[in-house]
C-alpha cells in the first residue's frame, strides 16, 4: 500500500516525537440537564493518546463514545475534569481560542460526511480555510493535491450529489487534512458505507497513519479494530480498558 505523507515534518518521525502527547484527558465527567434532572453521560474518563497513534474508541450505542469525541474535539466542554490538547489546557482558554485550536489542529470526519451540497468537491475541501488558514500552506494547490491523493483528482468539480458515498467520504477526509492538523477525529467514518467501500476508506486512514498522522476513530464495528494500534472500549460512560 502507498503511504500517504501529508504532514510537513512528520515524514521523519523519531522515537522522541512519537512519544509526544497529543491528547491527555484527565478525569472528565459530563452531564446534561433534562428538565430539572441531571443526566450523567461520562464518569471520570482518563485517556492518553500519543503522537502517531491510531486509537479506536469502541462501544455500543449510548455508551458515551460520541460525547467523548465531542470533548476531545473541543465541540463541548466537560462538566468536570480537563482535556489537554497538544499541551494546551482547554479549561483556561476562551471560546474564541478554543475555536481557533479546533480549526487549526483538529480535522473532523463524520459518518454523514457533512458536505455542502451546492459546493464542488474542491470547494468543500477548501471550506475550512475560509475561517482558519495556516500562512505557510498554499490552500488551493493543497486542496487539489489532497483530492488527487484520495483518488478524486478527476472529480474536483463534482457536487456531492454526483458522488458515491465512498467518494463523498474521501472528500471529507481530504477536507479534514486541508489545514495540516495535528489530529484527525473520525466519528463512525464507515457507518454509511458498504463493506467494500468501508475497506477502501479505511485503507486511506491506514496510509495516513503510516505517514505519521495521529487518528482517533469512534466506531461500534469490531471489523475496524484491526486498523488501530490500540482499542479503547467504553460502556455506560466508563472506559473498560485503556
Amino acid at each position: 500500500m502507498m503511504v500517504i505523507r501529508l504532514y510537513e515534518g512528520n515524514s521523519q518521525l523519531n522515537d522522541d516525537t512519537v512519544m509526544d502527547v497529543v491528547i491527555d484527558i484527565q478525569n472528565i465527567r459530563k452531564s446534561y440537564l433534562l428538565g430539572d434532572m441531571e443526566v450523567p453521560i461520562l464518569h471520570g474518563i482518563n485517556l492518553l493518546v500519543k503522537k502517531g497513534e491510531f486509537v479506536a474508541i469502541m462501544g455500543p450505542s449510548g455508551s458515551g463514545k460520541s460525547t467523548l469525541m465531542n470533548m476531545i474535539g473541543c465541540l463541548d466542554r466537560p462538566t468536570d475534569g480537563n482535556v489537554m490538547l497538544m499541551g494546551k489546557d482547554t479549561r483556561s482558554i476562551s471560546d474564541n481560542d478554543l475555536a481557533e485550536l479546533r480549526g487549526f489542529e483538529i480535522g473532523f470526519v463524520f459518518q454523514n460526511f457533512n458536505l455542502i451540497p451546492r459546493l464542488s468537491a474542491y470547494e468543500n475541501v477548501l471550506l475550512p480555510t475560509y475561517s482558519n488558514s495556516k500562512v505557510n500552506l498554499d490552500n488551493e494547490e493543497r486542496a487539489r493535491d489532497l483530492l488527487e491523493t484520495v483518488g478524486l483528482g478527476d472529480r474536483l468539480d463534482h457536487k456531492p450529489t454526483e458522488l458515491s458515498g465512498g467518494q463523498r467520504q474521501r472528500v471529507a477526509i481530504a477536507r479534514s487534512l486541508i489545514n495540516d492538523p495535528s489530529l484527525i477525529l473520525a466519528d463512525e467514518p464507515t457507518g454509511n458505507l458498504d463493506t467494500k467501500t468501508s475497506t477502501e476508506v479505511m485503507d486511506i486512514f491506514s496510509s495516513l497513519h503510516k505517514g505519521g498522522c495521529t487518528i482517533v476513530m469512534i466506531t461500534h464495528d469490531p471489523e475496524m479494530e484491526k486498523y488501530a494500534d490500540r482499542v479503547v472500549h467504553i460502556r455506560d460512560g466508563y472506559i473498560e480498558n485503556n
